[in-house]
């Protein structure tokens, strides 16, 4: 049973354990969707959003990890340059776009402009309002002209978010992640809230539904949002030949470590 309100502390985490056992089960699946939309030519595009904190890049590392990036493809664009702010949009993110056989993972997209462009105030309220009128018909071209169009919004508490946000500041591992726009956001709570449920009412559509992913807890949010993937795209197992390494030819055969000594090798220090 799906719950309405955010895991309080008292809720159990999900053991290292359990979660890894789980993910590689799931990860399995995912090499097997690989291949099925390799095979059938499929074109896939997976959108990541939600508020600062909320585990997207975690939830991305797990669902790319054992998959090929020639396959799977991550998208993460920086702000837009000056040339990019006078194109239309959707045009930098449009380029990007799968093709045949690919799977496109966007961490951010063009819901930018709903979230951190309408709080920050970093486009015009004509623009955002131009946004909101014309995302829905911009999904629906995409879905009508055949990419599958999937997307999550990871959706954190307010005191998980604060004691992630404190991580980044005392841990020197993940200190690259707290930008300056993630300080000006962060008293802003409640209005990406708003920001938030304008964006869900207008773009949650019958052909681009949105699908909310709980992420108080790290791992279970990875598992469960891989697994709603993994649902939400049909394929079967693509029948593989049984492949045997061949023997090395041992015609040509001669001491390839003696032709090393001498050479710069690395340090073995562990």
């Amino acid at each position: 049973m799906s719950k309405n309100n955010h895991d309080d502390d008292s809720a159990p985490r999900m053991k290292r354990k359990q979660y890894e056992k789980e993910l590689r089960k799931l990860q399995t699946e995912l090499c097997r969707l690989q291949e099925w939309v390799v095979h059938k030519g499929l074109r896939v595009l997976v959108v990541f959003e939600g508020r600062d904190t909320a585990g997207k890049g975690g939830t991305i590392k797990a669902l790319m990890e054992r998959v090929s990036p020639r396959v799977f493809r991550l998208v993460a664009l920086p702000a837009p340059s000056d040339r990019e702010k006078t194109q239309l949009y959707v045009q930098r993110y449009i380029q990007h776009f799968p093709a045949a056989g690919e799977v496109v993972i966007f961490d951010r997209s063009w819901y930018n402009r709903a979230g951190v462009e309408y709080v920050m105030e970093f486009c015009t309220k004509e623009q955002y309002k131009e946004f909101v009128e014309n995302c829905p018909k911009f999904e629906s071209h995409i879905v009508k002209a055949g990419i599958i169009l999937v997307k999550f919004w990871l959706e954190v508490g307010p005191e998980e978010q604060r004691k992630r946000f404190e991580a980044r500041i005392e841990d020197p591992l993940r200190q690259w992640k707290l930008s300056p726009m993630d300080i000006e956001s962060y008293p802003r709570w409640y209005a990406y809230s708003r920001a938030r449920d304008t964006m869900l009412e207008a773009s949650d559509t019958k052909d681009a539904p949105w699908h909310l992913v709980r992420s108080d807890d790290k791992r279970k949010a990875r598992l469960n949002c891989i697994a709603h993937l993994l649902e939400l795209i049909p394929y079967k197992k693509v029948s593989r030949e049984e492949v045997k390494l061949p023997k090395r030819s041992t015609k040509d055969e001669y001491d390839d470590q003696a032709t090393l000594k001498g050479r710069n090798f690395v340090p073995e220090r562990y």
